[in-house]
């Protein structure tokens, strides 16, 4: 029933709802929402930061481009700050699963939280794994990577990425039609990888280069998270922006066949 959704269908539908501002009162779920995903957003084991961040980031919208189902296994890249790690782990359930699989690098501010937050979940399993050699879940409904693509080359020699590698063990941990959604801060187009240093930010065309070329299918591009007021030149963490990025929201899929 799934694979019969038009991503087509849900973009248009999602982009009635990229208007919502800082400025408004609060998140509002959109109507439509899957009650799984509408349920997991309303848990009372969100905190209150986590939820203040829901006007800037659009869960709702976010999941249901992803399509996270009851009972589906999903990656989670850089999970740390566990922002969609709550989310998902509930949107599961408990006969779905979450696998955090975090960059070494990411220990000394991640690590105890994150193993402190799968001792308390049955559905949740964490991995401290460089992400050229970590042994990823087969068959697996969904992956996400949020905020970190242009991370993963960000740090030097041993820590590095080659992100050619990595999506080609993304794509093998997929399901035939699973999910592969990428969220990241724009960079200016034509800058690659330039700017992932200094302003922490990547090319959306270099994203959408390299995943499709791992054999990937680009089925969904969004502006929910689009901000035409940034114009890509000041580091992601300046306070005149921050939180507030202009963002690409990409869903890739692995071909059926």
């Amino acid at each position: 029933m799934r694979l019969l959704i038009s991503f087509a269908a849900v973009g248009s539908f999602l982009l009635g709802f990229g208007q919502v501002s800082a400025q408004d009162v609060g998140y509002v779920v959109p109507a439509g929402t899957p009650a799984n995903i509408k349920q997991a957003i309303e848990s009372g084991a969100r905190s209150d930061v986590q939820r203040a961040r829901d006007v800037a980031r659009k869960p709702a919208e976010i999941l249901t481009l992803t399509d996270i189902e009851n009972g589906d296994e999903v990656i989670e890249f850089a999970s740390f700050g566990h922002y969609y790690t709550t989310l998902l782990a509930d949107a599961v359930g408990p006969n779905g699963h979450v696998y955090m699989v975090d960059m070494p690098w990411t220990e000394p501010f991640g690590g105890n939280a994150a193993r402190a937050f799968a001792a308390a979940h049955d559905n949740a399993t964490y991995t401290l794994a460089h992400y050229n050699r970590a042994e990823l879940p087969r068959n697996v409904d969904a992956a996400m990577m949020v905020l970190f693509y242009h991370d993963l080359k960000t740090q030097e020699g041993e820590q590095s990425v080659d992100t050619v590698d990595m999506n080609a063990r993304i794509l093998a941990a997929l399901r035939p039609g699973g999910t592969f959604l990428i969220v990241d801060h724009k960079a200016q187009d034509f800058a690659g990888w330039r700017d992932v240093k200094s302003l922490h930010r990547i090319d959306e065309a270099t994203v959408i280069q390299e995943v499709t070329s791992a054999g990937f299918e680009l089925v969904a591009t969004s502006n929910i998270l689009a901000n035409p007021n940034d114009d890509h030149a000041i580091n992601m963490r300046d306070p005149a922006i921050r939180g507030n990025t202009d963002r690409a929201v990409l869903v890739f899929r692995k071909p059926l066949n």
